[in-house]
């Protein structure tokens, strides 16, 4: 059997959990210790081209033997999850954008940033280490297109823009991770962005985890996918916070 199964009653199917490689080292916290270790993780880069991402999500499902519950950790990803089958199997996942809600603790979390600030540019520890950020953009520009036209590309897309926030779970990883998230905000100054450091919260991925064990508890923050199921971006769409 594939990743993550565990067998926890007779009315409870197998757990499976598949995830972004930016929660490695945060989810596996909340989970029982056998499936901790039997967690798959994914390359963060595969959200940079999101059929790859779609196709490589499908293809851990497609593997799995008998049904199961599959926790997807990830959020809506650029239509990453757009068009995931569920088969046999039944699927949770967060009902976010990407995966910054899930790294602030909640949709609602999210939303007073966006209100706060609407402009914002996010970036995580895996962002960085995928190379997904502005600064990494505007030297594949310069190499493939020279700086004119790289300067005239960036400036249509990051304009409007007016912060860079670094969202990481903990401070170590802010720390770690703020040299490299400085040396963006110092390319986006060109844009007037300001830099922010925001500590978030584990509190989105301990109730993906719970509700993985009691699906009864699964509110307007998860969307729940039943066999033969097919996920789609309208299950992600709200018209209140709330919703």
């Amino acid at each position: 059997m594939l990743s993550g199964e565990n067998s926890l009653s007779e009315n409870q199917l197998p757990i499976v959990v598949i995830a972004c490689q930016v929660f490695h080292g945060l989810i596996e916290k909340f989970l029982p210790a056998d499936l901790a270790g039997k967690t798959t993780f994914l390359d963060y880069g595969l959200h940079v081209t999101p059929n790859k991402l779609t196709s490589a999500i499908q293809e851990q499902i497609d593997r799995l033997d008998g049904p199961s519950l599959v926790l997807l950790g990830y959020g809506l990803c650029g239509n990453g999850l757009d068009g995931i089958r569920a088969g046999k199997h039944i699927l949770l996942i967060p009902r976010a954008d990407d995966c910054i809600a899930i790294f602030l603790g909640s949709y609602k979390d999210y939303r007073r940033e966006f209100d706060t600030v609407p402009g914002t540019y996010y970036l995580t520890k895996g962002w960085l280490e995928s190379g997904s950020n502005p600064l990494k953009e505007y030297k594949g520009y310069v190499e493939k297109y020279g700086q004119d036209t790289a300067d005239w590309i960036m400036d249509q897309q990051y304009r409007h823009y007016k912060r860079l926030a670094f969202v990481a779970h903990d401070m170590d990883d802010i720390e770690k991770y703020r040299p490299e998230a400085i040396e963006v905000a110092r390319y986006c100054q060109r844009w007037g962005m300001d830099y922010e450091e925001i500590l978030g919260s584990d509190r989105y991925l301990s109730r993906l985890v719970e509700v993985a064990f009691a699906l009864e508890k699964a509110d307007s923050e998860f969307t729940v996918v039943p066999p033969g199921g097919v996920l789609s971006q309208s299950a992600f769409i709200r018209i209140s916070y709330d919703q």
